[in-house]
């Protein structure tokens, strides 16, 4: 079937289903508190300020992340205005970029057919399809980080001009760096050197290859840390390398979890993809050198990000989602033998799958059962958390059929999985990836703006509404970025104002608006008495504070 259609036939199909895919409704929900709502804003004080080489949260230098993604997010913003479609809309561009990528990559290394699955799978998982609906740094950073592995893995193949590979493997690693920081160089040495430990050291390489790729990295990944420096900014970078150390040692902003947190997410988050990757983690005897040499390259990767993730305090889904790359990868791997050589699928490989989905259906039907019945006591009695329960009084509408998806999803996977014989493989994997890109992306559409209206809209409609008003806003008792952003806040005239006691206990010149919890509120009741109830409203409360 894939023999018929030319590369430039399926790389224009690839571009116009990703667009199609990942482009439309991307301002239809608010952006999300922290990451999405951090990084827009960044990018809005860029625009508001004209200081396009500082980051600032707050109109304060913002030392915890470099500028390349937010100057990306500038540009989108001078097309589309300062909205939600347009923070967006680079990670839209990126998912069309990495689906194309892969393919022309899995072209290059085996056939045309493995770039096409490479693709479909890809495209076909969970929270790879949904992070480039998103407006968070990841999707760059970790397309900077694998293409850098590319080019490098190529580098040592001793295939085509090493030089070359030299210099764009350390212009991606240098652009990862500017986009999130040294953690680019860090996956990045820790799996080159992983394995050329591995293989003992007998790799090809020439010293001036070497001093190259570390002025190209210098360059290109050192330029904005540069800049800082030259213009005064030293502190900057150095309350930026204490943070990214921070990151490592404490749980930041109370991000914990588990140690096998991110095993988790490569189960659940990468599914259905995980589940044939576990089978690929043994190298072949039948297949090429050079294949197993990209396969031991995708094993070192995924494993290097599980464990160093683990051992990171903070934890949080998207710290690991460089394994997406090496994941779907391997489960490529895994599908493209079951194709070429009518292999069965093992049994075990379709009860995970087949569980999996069933939880997924578990999971979209108690959300329904649980947001119907806020009211009865045994929900009560079973959130313990005073602004959860507030949060679920968000007045939501629901058809109560939503559920339905999953189940078809259900469904379709076990028609799709026992139907189709071992000599009808190709089939089968291209319906079941399709079909799972299908209902990831209803299951955004279906899920996610809901979510948003009972998880923080009530406060973002509070702001919306002072974004015209001679006041200030402010949130006391929890993190927020949303309220630079939806209150459009400008340059601060009376620069006290960024402190957030002044606000509270000094001679304001305007009334200040403070957005708290409603499990917070006695506490900076009986702190402040001069702050006054306005209203409450799905957990959030409202308050003000008059000129005296």
């Amino acid at each position: 079937m894939l023999q018929r259609l030319n590369s430039n036939t399926l790389q224009f199909l690839i571009i116009a289903v990703a667009a199609i895919f990942f482009i439309p409704f991307l301002g239809n929900v608010h952006l999300f508190d922290w990451d999405e709502i951090n990084f827009a804003e960044s990018a809005r004080e860029m625009i508001v300020t004209g200081d396009y080489s500082t980051v600032q949260i707050d109109y304060m230098p913002f030392w915890e992340k470099p500028p390349l993604f937010i100057w990306m997010q500038v540009i989108s913003m001078k097309m589309f205005g300062i909205n939600e479609f347009a923070a967006r809309f680079p990670n839209a561009l990126c998912g069309i970029f990495t689906l194309l990528l892969l393919f022309r990559i899995g072209y290059k290394l085996i056939d045309k057919q493995f770039g096409v699955l490479w693709t479909l799978v890809y495209f076909g998982s969970l929270l790879p399809h949904m992070y480039f609906k998103s407006g968070i740094i990841d999707p760059w950073f970790n397309l900077f980080i694998f293409l850098g592995i590319y080019q490098i893995i190529r580098y040592f193949s001793n295939t085509g001009k090493p030089m070359q590979h030299a210099v764009l493997s350390a212009f991606f690693i240098g652009l990862g760096i500017l986009t999130k920081g040294p953690v680019a160089l860090l996956l990045f040495g820790a799996t080159a050197g992983l394995y050329i430990l591995i293989n003992k050291f007998r790799v090809p390489f020439k010293i001036i290859h070497i001093l190259v790729f570390i002025i190209v990295l210098t360059i290109t990944g050192g330029f904005w840390f540069i800049l800082m420096i030259l213009k005064g900014n030293f502190d900057i970078i150095q309350d930026f390398i204490e943070y990214q150390i921070r990151l490592f040692n404490t749980r930041d902003s109370g991000h914990g979890g588990f140690f096998g947190y991110h095993f988790v997410v490569f189960l659940f988050g990468i599914f259905p993809a995980s589940i044939f990757a576990i089978s690929a983690f043994k190298l072949k005897k039948t297949d090429s050198l050079q294949f197993n040499n990209y396969k031991s390259w995708m094993i070192i990767l995924t494993v290097l990000v599980l464990v160093i993730f683990s051992i990171v305090k903070t934890k949080i889904v998207h710290y690991s989602s460089l394994m997406y790359f090496p994941v779907t990868f391997l489960a490529t791997s895994t599908l493209y033998n079951y194709i070429k050589k009518s292999e069965k699928w093992p049994v075990w490989q379709t009860v995970f799958i087949l569980t999996i989905a069933l939880i997924l259906v578990a999971i979209t039907a108690i959300l329904q059962y649980v947001v119907a019945n806020a009211q009865s006591e045994f929900i009560q009695n079973a959130i313990a958390d005073k602004f959860t329960l507030e949060n679920l009084q968000a007045q939501v509408q629901w058809s109560g059929f939503e559920f339905l998806a999953s189940i078809f999803y259900f469904l379709a996977l076990i028609i799709l999985i026992t139907y189709f014989k071992s000599g009808k493989n190709q089939i089968k994997t291209i319906l079941v990836f399709f079909f799972s890109g299908i209902y990831f992306n209803v299951l955004i559409m279906l899920y996610v703006g809901r979510v948003e209206k009972y998880s923080q809209n009530a406060a973002l409609e509070f702001y919306k509404q002072k974004e015209h008003e001679n006041c200030y806003v402010e949130t006391i008792g929890f993190k927020s970025y949303a309220d630079l952003f939806y209150t459009n806040k400008k340059e601060p005239e009376n620069r006290n104002s960024l402190d957030r006691n002044w606000l509270l206990t000094g001679p304001i010149d305007k009334p200040v608006y403070f957005v708290t919890k409603v499990n917070k509120l006695d506490g900076y009741l009986q702190q402040y008495p001069q702050l006054k109830i306005l209203y409450k409203k799905n957990g959030y409360v409202f308050l003000k504070r008059e000129i005296n």
